[in-house]
């Protein structure tokens, strides 16, 4: 897994990750509401924090998401997991997507 910090000042954290096939975010938490733009698309199947109630969603280059927290949920319109998990790329294809964090 490869997540390169690209900027950060006093209004964003800006981030590209990239998760080869296999590969996992490891368990961790947003604090922030988030912005995703999906540059190469894979299947990502996310779990909780407990590595429970996995699901797998396929994502599509261009793909963009608003996700808002709220509580212990992150929700970007129909699409919700938990603000803590994990996200595993479970594709034969490399996942890259920029991240951008709003403080």
């Amino acid at each position: 897994m490869g997540t390169r910090r690209v900027l950060e000042n006093e209004k964003v954290i800006v981030s590209e990750l990239v998760l080869e096939p296999g590969e996992s975010t490891g368990k961790h938490r947003h604090e922030l509401d988030y912005v995703v733009y999906v540059i190469d698309g894979a299947t990502l199947r996310a779990t909780d924090g407990n590595g429970e109630d996995a699901t797998d969603v396929t994502l599509s280059a261009g793909d963009t998401f608003h996700f808002q927290i709220r509580g212990d949920r992150a929700i970007s319109g129909e699409l919700e997991t938990t603000a803590v998990h994990n996200a595993e790329n479970v594709s034969t294809a490399t996942y890259r997507e920029i991240m951008v964090e709003l403080k």
